[in-house]
């Protein structure tokens, strides 16, 4: 019998491995997905074998799904402990809500804990063990889905995990399960071997034990052809979002969280659900089908009243204000945004000359700054001090007299006069005692704090701006 060395197989697998170490630095640490199946355990075994077992540590996710998972992750941590490699498992809760595939949860649920794992333990990259087989059936199954080109890339051989540095990558993506398992052999590896693979009420395992062997006899080079597919579909959607990053830069607004109506529908549709499509990627929402989304483009373009549009998806509503289009929580089945009542407690503060007051409920912070007493947005020591301040949600009917001089208005009219769309109105409002004083995006109730006189300026010690900054804003 040949030595593992000189297995075809063997040079095959740590050849792909050894690439994928080449291209990181060269104290660079790698965790390996590891489920205990055929693929991780050949990935393992060849990673500590190309880079040594310091720079790798073994991740692995209890689903709970099986009556198994106590055994399977026992064995894995043995495996990784003969091996010399750290190693971590993790229970995760897989989603059993109706109309979502429990393979998609918990899918969903693995990559939550092991971008979180990677992250404690500092590595560089977290290396899955998808192969050629794996390609295929995900092309195939994109297809039968119709999905578009984004779906038929399939799998990137590597691509940074969302939020994160950590790269994702699959050195094994052109070994075929046939070569993995004849390292295996040749290594005398023992796997687990999960039931659920055989169950063909799932899409993928019926793709793998009913279609693909027939493809295999007719058309023996289909897992190539099926790479190819992925590897052009890859080339033309980097093109698509290279049209959509042009486009975006005309359309975006407010940071990228907005989009001009004008500028979307100046667009044809195909370039406008391109650029949809691309949008969405970059704040993180799931995709839409192409129904929806053609929904979208024609009510921007024959709804003319703003409260009239509106599209629901993963739990976010499409909403139009003036020339701005955004994505805002809550579907049809929540009430309009104007009548929403927040359940946040109120917070108190009776302030003594803090310099900030911090509202975790609200993700934010209130700053006092001291100004001088002819600052337009200046509130007096005495104003902030003589009724305990209190930091409220809006309740509906408040008003406010922006204007010294002028008129008590509603805040949803001064909001609308000033162009604030209703997904920044939820921010709190802060009463002195049962009076409204001061509202983030508007400033100060002048009814409230009317204007400091030249005779009170000459008496009064200190005056104060308040500024209202979201997490992501406090220094």
């Amino acid at each position: 019998m040949n030595s593992p060395t000189e297995n075809p197989a063997d040079r095959l697998v740590l050849d792909a491995v050894g690439a994928a170490f080449a291209s990181l630095p060269s104290d660079a640490r790698v965790a390996v997905a590891f489920s205990g199946g055929l693929d991780s355990t050949s990935l393992l075994d060849a990673a500590v074998r190309t880079g040594g077992a310091k720079r790798c540590v073994a991740l692995h996710i209890h689903h709970g799904l099986s009556q198994h998972a106590d055994e399977w992750l026992a064995q894995c941590e043995a495996f990784a402990r003969e091996r010399g490699v750290a190693f971590e498992a993790r229970h995760v809760d897989v989603s059993r809500e109706a109309g979502v595939s429990i393979e998609a949860a918990a899918r969903d649920a693995r990559y939550r804990a092991l971008d979180a794992m990677c992250g404690e333990h500092g590595v560089h990259a977290l290396w899955l063990a998808q192969h050629a087989d794996d390609q295929a059936e995900t092309v195939l199954l994109q297809l039968l889905r119709g999905a578009g080109l984004a779906g038929l890339a399939a799998m990137a051989p590597e691509r940074l995990a969302p939020g994160t540095q950590v790269v994702r990558a699959r050195p094994l993506l052109h070994v075929l399960r046939a070569q993995l398992e004849q390292y295996a052999h040749a290594r005398d590896l023992s796997w687990i071997d999960d039931e659920s693979n055989a169950d063909t009420r799932y899409a993928r395992n019926a793709l793998r034990h009913e279609v693909l062997p027939q493809l295999a006899v007719h058309f023996p080079g289909f897992r190539d052809a099926l790479s190819r597919t992925a590897t052009h579909a890859a080339a033309a959607q980097r093109l698509l979002d290279d049209l959509a990053r042009i486009d975006i830069q005309q359309a975006a607004r407010d940071a990228g969280r907005a989009l001009s109506r004008d500028a979307l529908l100046a667009l044809d549709d195909e370039r406008a659900l391109n650029l949809l499509r691309y949008w969405m990627r970059t704040l993180g929402l799931p995709a839409a089908s192409t129904a929806r989304l053609t929904d979208a483009l024609r009510q921007l373009r024959e709804v003319s009243d703003d409260h009239g549009m509106r599209v629901d998806h993963a739990g976010q509503s499409l909403r139009s204000y003036r020339d701005e289009i955004f994505w805002e929580a809550g579907d049809s089945a929540d009430p309009a945004d104007e009548t929403v009542l927040d359940a946040r407690p109120a917070s108190e503060l009776t302030w003594r000359g803090e310099s900030i007051w911090r509202l975790p409920q609200w993700r934010g912070t209130f700053v006092f700054a001291e100004v001088e007493a002819d600052d337009p947005d200046a509130i007096s020591e005495s104003t902030l001090t003589r009724a305990p301040l209190a930091a409220r949600a809006r309740s509906g009917g408040e008003r406010m007299r922006i204007d010294a001089y002028g008129p008590s208005r509603t805040l949803k009219n001064v909001f609308q006069e000033r162009g604030v769309p209703a997904w920044k109105r939820d921010v709190p409002l802060v009463f002195s005692g049962d009076d409204l004083l001061f509202v983030p995006l508007l400033g100060v109730n002048r009814e409230t704090a009317p204007v400091t006189s030249d005779k009170a300026r000459a008496n009064a010690s200190r005056h104060f701006r308040l500024d209202w900054r979201p997490d992501l804003l406090v220094a």
